[in-house]
Protein backbone atom coordinates (compact mmCIF):
# COMPACT_ATOMS: atom_id res chain seq x y z
CA UNK A 1 0.00 0.00 0.00
CA UNK A 2 1.08 3.41 -1.04
CA UNK A 3 1.77 5.87 2.02
CA UNK A 4 2.48 9.75 1.63
CA UNK A 5 5.41 10.47 3.70
CA UNK A 6 6.38 13.82 5.40
CA UNK A 7 8.79 16.07 3.53
CA UNK A 8 11.76 17.43 4.26
CA UNK A 9 14.21 19.81 3.60
CA UNK A 10 13.78 23.04 1.42
CA UNK A 11 10.48 23.84 -1.00
CA UNK A 12 12.00 22.47 -4.08
CA UNK A 13 13.52 19.17 -2.06
CA UNK A 14 10.17 18.85 -1.22
CA UNK A 15 8.60 19.10 -4.40
CA UNK A 16 10.93 17.13 -5.37
CA UNK A 17 10.18 14.23 -3.21
CA UNK A 18 6.69 15.15 -3.87
CA UNK A 19 7.27 14.27 -7.57
CA UNK A 20 8.42 11.32 -7.60
CA UNK A 21 5.90 9.99 -4.44
CA UNK A 22 3.26 11.05 -7.34
CA UNK A 23 4.88 9.75 -10.50
CA UNK A 24 5.06 5.95 -8.39
CA UNK A 25 1.19 6.85 -7.00
CA UNK A 26 0.25 7.25 -10.75
CA UNK A 27 1.90 4.90 -12.85
CA UNK A 28 0.39 2.44 -14.85
CA UNK A 29 -3.49 3.99 -14.00
CA UNK A 30 -5.45 5.73 -16.42
CA UNK A 31 -8.81 6.25 -14.91
CA UNK A 32 -9.18 10.08 -14.23
CA UNK A 33 -10.83 10.00 -11.01
CA UNK A 34 -8.80 7.19 -9.53
CA UNK A 35 -5.63 9.61 -10.77
CA UNK A 36 -7.40 12.60 -9.65
CA UNK A 37 -8.41 11.03 -6.11
CA UNK A 38 -5.60 9.77 -5.18
CA UNK A 39 -3.19 12.70 -6.29
CA UNK A 40 -5.64 15.19 -4.03
CA UNK A 41 -4.50 13.08 -1.36
CA UNK A 42 -0.64 12.51 -1.82
CA UNK A 43 -1.03 16.41 -2.16
CA UNK A 44 -3.41 17.71 0.88
CA UNK A 45 -1.05 15.18 2.94
CA UNK A 46 2.23 15.92 2.34
CA UNK A 47 2.06 19.97 2.15
CA UNK A 48 1.64 21.91 4.96
CA UNK A 49 -1.11 24.59 5.82
CA UNK A 50 -3.62 23.23 3.05
CA UNK A 51 -7.15 23.38 3.90
CA UNK A 52 -8.35 22.01 0.17
CA UNK A 53 -6.67 20.63 -2.45
CA UNK A 54 -8.52 19.23 -5.75
CA UNK A 55 -9.91 19.00 -8.93
CA UNK A 56 -12.66 20.83 -11.27
CA UNK A 57 -13.09 19.42 -14.49
CA UNK A 58 -14.12 20.86 -17.85
CA UNK A 59 -17.76 19.73 -18.54
CA UNK A 60 -17.84 21.39 -22.15
CA UNK A 61 -19.56 24.25 -20.49
CA UNK A 62 -18.28 25.42 -17.04
CA UNK A 63 -15.89 23.18 -14.42
CA UNK A 64 -17.81 21.16 -11.99
CA UNK A 65 -16.04 19.72 -8.71
CA UNK A 66 -13.87 16.33 -8.95
CA UNK A 67 -11.98 14.30 -6.12
CA UNK A 68 -10.91 17.13 -3.59
CA UNK A 69 -9.40 16.75 0.12
CA UNK A 70 -10.90 19.28 2.47
CA UNK A 71 -14.34 20.75 3.62
CA UNK A 72 -17.52 20.36 0.63
CA UNK A 73 -16.82 22.62 -1.76
CA UNK A 74 -18.48 24.79 -4.32
CA UNK A 75 -20.09 22.32 -7.66
CA UNK A 76 -19.99 24.60 -10.55
CA UNK A 77 -17.55 27.37 -11.33
CA UNK A 78 -18.07 29.42 -14.77
CA UNK A 79 -15.31 30.04 -17.14
CA UNK A 80 -13.97 33.52 -16.23
CA UNK A 81 -15.57 33.44 -12.71
CA UNK A 82 -13.10 33.58 -9.52
CA UNK A 83 -9.60 32.15 -9.16
CA UNK A 84 -10.57 29.38 -11.08
CA UNK A 85 -12.43 30.00 -13.96
CA UNK A 86 -9.70 32.58 -14.57
CA UNK A 87 -7.17 30.59 -14.65
CA UNK A 88 -9.07 28.45 -16.76
CA UNK A 89 -9.86 31.17 -19.59
CA UNK A 90 -5.96 32.87 -18.82
CA UNK A 91 -4.26 29.27 -19.27
CA UNK A 92 -2.31 31.29 -16.20
CA UNK A 93 -1.70 30.08 -12.89
CA UNK A 94 -3.30 31.74 -10.43
CA UNK A 95 -1.33 32.66 -7.45
CA UNK A 96 -3.47 34.69 -5.32
CA UNK A 97 -1.66 35.58 -1.80
CA UNK A 98 -4.89 37.29 -0.20
CA UNK A 99 -8.19 35.61 -1.79
CA UNK A 100 -10.04 38.85 0.13
CA UNK A 101 -7.75 40.86 -2.90
CA UNK A 102 -9.47 39.13 -5.78
CA UNK A 103 -11.67 40.78 -7.79
CA UNK A 104 -14.64 38.02 -7.78
CA UNK A 105 -13.55 35.06 -5.95
CA UNK A 106 -16.02 32.80 -5.06
CA UNK A 107 -15.77 32.26 -1.58
CA UNK A 108 -16.63 27.96 -1.00
CA UNK A 109 -14.87 28.11 2.32
CA UNK A 110 -14.87 31.49 4.28
CA UNK A 111 -12.01 30.13 6.15
CA UNK A 112 -9.67 30.25 3.10
CA UNK A 113 -7.23 32.90 2.41
CA UNK A 114 -5.03 32.44 -0.55
CA UNK A 115 -5.03 30.11 -3.28
CA UNK A 116 -3.28 28.46 -6.33
CA UNK A 117 -4.49 27.77 -9.26
CA UNK A 118 -3.52 25.42 -12.00
CA UNK A 119 -4.87 25.14 -15.38
CA UNK A 120 -5.07 22.22 -16.81
CA UNK A 121 -4.45 21.61 -20.48
CA UNK A 122 -3.91 18.49 -23.48
CA UNK A 123 -2.72 20.68 -26.07
CA UNK A 124 -5.45 23.41 -27.18
CA UNK A 125 -8.43 21.71 -24.77
CA UNK A 126 -9.39 22.65 -21.49
CA UNK A 127 -9.44 19.70 -18.99
CA UNK A 128 -9.97 21.90 -15.74
CA UNK A 129 -7.83 22.92 -12.77
CA UNK A 130 -5.88 21.70 -9.90
CA UNK A 131 -7.47 24.23 -7.04
CA UNK A 132 -5.22 24.90 -3.46
CA UNK A 133 -6.81 26.66 -0.52
CA UNK A 134 -4.93 27.94 2.27
CA UNK A 135 -6.14 28.95 5.14
CA UNK A 136 -3.08 31.23 5.94
CA UNK A 137 -2.30 34.73 3.52
CA UNK A 138 0.74 34.21 1.62
CA UNK A 139 0.86 30.96 1.83
CA UNK A 140 1.84 30.26 -1.61
CA UNK A 141 4.97 31.36 -3.26
CA UNK A 142 6.97 31.15 -6.44
CA UNK A 143 8.67 28.24 -5.52
CA UNK A 144 4.85 26.62 -4.63
CA UNK A 145 4.08 27.84 -8.41
CA UNK A 146 6.99 25.92 -9.91
CA UNK A 147 6.15 22.82 -7.40
CA UNK A 148 2.42 22.57 -8.55
CA UNK A 149 2.54 22.92 -12.08
CA UNK A 150 5.18 20.24 -12.11
CA UNK A 151 2.95 17.98 -9.99
CA UNK A 152 0.30 18.81 -12.70
CA UNK A 153 2.17 17.98 -15.55
CA UNK A 154 2.94 14.31 -13.65
CA UNK A 155 -0.64 13.88 -13.34
CA UNK A 156 -1.23 15.13 -16.93
CA UNK A 157 0.95 12.74 -18.10
CA UNK A 158 -0.55 9.84 -16.15
CA UNK A 159 -3.91 10.94 -17.85
CA UNK A 160 -2.86 11.33 -21.43
CA UNK A 161 0.21 9.57 -21.73
CA UNK A 162 -0.04 9.12 -25.48
CA UNK A 163 0.31 13.44 -25.30
CA UNK A 164 4.12 14.30 -26.19
CA UNK A 165 3.17 18.07 -25.01
CA UNK A 166 1.07 18.82 -21.89
CA UNK A 167 0.55 22.28 -20.63
CA UNK A 168 0.43 22.71 -16.86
Amino acid sequence: MFEASTLSGNKPEAYGELLDQARGLLAGETDRVALAANFSALVFNALPGLNWAGFYFYDGVELVVGPFQGKPACVRIPLGKGVCGTAAVTRRTQLVADVHEFPGHIACDVASRSEIVVPLYAGDRLIGVWDVDSPLVERFDHEDQTGMEALCRVFMHALYPQLQEIAA
